[in-house]
């Protein structure tokens, strides 16, 4: 009976979590529709649609940080802050170096995060080892497909070994959210490599100008932020649930 009313309470605990972090998500859904709705394309780059990409990026790092408190500032919340300054810098075309170098540390922090106590460890397992393999070949298959086009590119003495150490540090990261185990964490971090990936191709002219390119961008962007962070929020959660399981 003690053990029912455990299961019981646990459930309740976890059912009214995911209500509380649902309602705490609602800024970001409603900032996210705000910049779909005001998304134009061909306007001008301004401080105002600078704040407009950056607000539900920003407010999933409030969201973290409401959950998991200060110390998250180094891992995803950190992560989540610097790739705000970089959806600021993407406005401006001259300063996409500048953008890449701000998404380059956010890539940094999430990794730390995934190697972090607050996640559970895992031995490797054959499988994840096997999907490293095919992480490190994509990535790597990616650049070298990039490589003609970043030397055809403005400022390409600094773009191609950037894009290069940028490339290892997303694949880096995926890896790493594949070893905690965390779907949510995988499906953010994989996403997040659809969304680069679309955006470089675009960026460096190696498909024309799509229609609907920049939808493609955000929608996949922003999916895969907000994948990492419920994530992150959620990962303290799974590691209690592991940690009693191993106890029974």
């Amino acid at each position: 009976m003690d053990i029912l009313e455990t299961d019981a309470y646990d459930r309740r605990k976890r059912r009214n979590m995911s209500c509380a972090l649902l309602f705490s998500l609602l800024p970001f859904f409603l900032s996210s529709a705000l910049y779909f709705y005001l998304l134009t394309p061909d306007s001008a780059p301004s401080v105002v649609a600078a704040g407009v990409k950056s607000a539900p990026t920003l407010l999933l790092a409030v969201v973290v940080l409401s959950w998991n408190g200060g110390q998250s500032i180094l891992g995803v919340a950190g992560g989540l802050i610097f790739s705000a300054v970089g959806d600021c810098c993407l406005i401006w075309p001259e300063m996409f170096i500048h953008g890449m170098g701000a998404f380059a540390v956010a890539h940094l922090l999430y990794s730390l995060s995934f190697l972090s106590s607050r996640y559970a460890t895992f031995s490797s397992s054959s499988w994840i080892r096997l999907f490293y393999l095919i992480l490190l070949m994509i990535g790597g298959a990616f650049y070298v497909y990039l490589y003609p086009f970043l030397q055809k590119a403005p400022e390409s003495d600094l773009l191609t070994p950037g894009v290069g150490v940028y490339t290892v540090l997303i694949t880096v990261m995926a890896a790493l959210a594949a070893k905690t185990h965390h779907m949510t964490t995988l499906l953010g971090s994989l996403i997040f490599m659809v969304s680069d990936a679309s955006l470089a191709l675009q960026v460096f002219k190696v498909l024309p100008p799509m229609q609907h390119g920049q939808i493609v961008v955000m929608v996949t962007y922003y999916l895969a932020q907000l994948l990492i962070a419920v994530g992150d929020v959620k990962a303290v959660e799974n590691k209690d649930d592991l940690s009693k399981w191993k106890r029974s």
